[in-house]
């Protein structure tokens, strides 16, 4: 099975490499595949970004013989901040600009929440995946990884928000987390398995055949 991952980020890529590593499956980024659509994200939550951005890839596939048979998938993810009314939420990736650093991004972060106590730093990361299939057909799936804004940046393991993304019960950032322990609990690594469970249970993806198949 062919996926095309609709992101150009090779961090989001390794983690569905890892969590889908038990399919028989090639997964290769939207560039990759030959695909430099830009996706407009209007969309109001996380689960509408994915979809939009998997038909819009997979829009631009269907057009290559190479890669029409492909699945698309696509992800949208985020960090909402209870104490900050949700922020960042969808606009996680814009937020401060796109190509603003994420140790600059983190650190308005904390400084936001100066003076919050512990109790009321609490936050997720949401992940909406979406699945355009060959037919036409999309599959969703999400998930949800709960914990709390630290203090301070710690870890190097992780990318993004992960650093200040402190989880209660291992006394440790995302960040601190090895690529194993993090796919396990992660919002990306739940999502992707409940999306594997689909694919393989309807459409029998893991036995060979693609979305709809026999």
């Amino acid at each position: 099975m062919k996926i095309i991952a609709a992101t150009g980020n090779k961090d989001k890529v390794k983690e569905i490499l890892g969590i889908l590593q038990d399919m028989d499956a090639r997964v290769v980024t939207m560039k990759e595949a030959g695909v430099f659509t830009e996706i407009e994200e209007n969309g109001a939550t996380f689960l509408e970004n994915a979809v939009l951005k998997a038909k819009a890839v997979a829009a631009e596939a269907a057009k290559s013989d190479q890669w029409r048979d492909a699945v698309v998938m696509a992800d949208d993810s985020g960090l909402v901040i209870d104490a900050l009314d949700g922020e960042p939420g969808i606009y996680s990736a814009r937020y401060l600009g796109h190509d603003t650093s994420y140790r600059v991004k983190n650190a308005d972060l904390i400084r936001r929440l100066a003076g919050v106590p512990d109790e009321e730093r609490s936050a997720r990361f949401i992940c909406a995946i979406a699945v355009v299939c060959p037919d036409g057909q999309v599959l969703t799936a999400e998930g949800a990884m709960e914990g709390r804004i630290g203090y301070e940046e710690r870890g190097e393991n992780g990318f993004g928000y992960d650093p200040i993304f402190y989880l209660p019960e291992s006394g440790r950032t995302s960040a601190e987390l090895t690529a194993e322990e993090k796919n396990h609990i992660s919002h990306r690594g739940k999502a992707l398995r409940a999306m594997r469970e689909k694919l393989t249970a309807q459409y029998r993806i893991a036995a060979g055949a693609v979305c709809g198949g026999e």
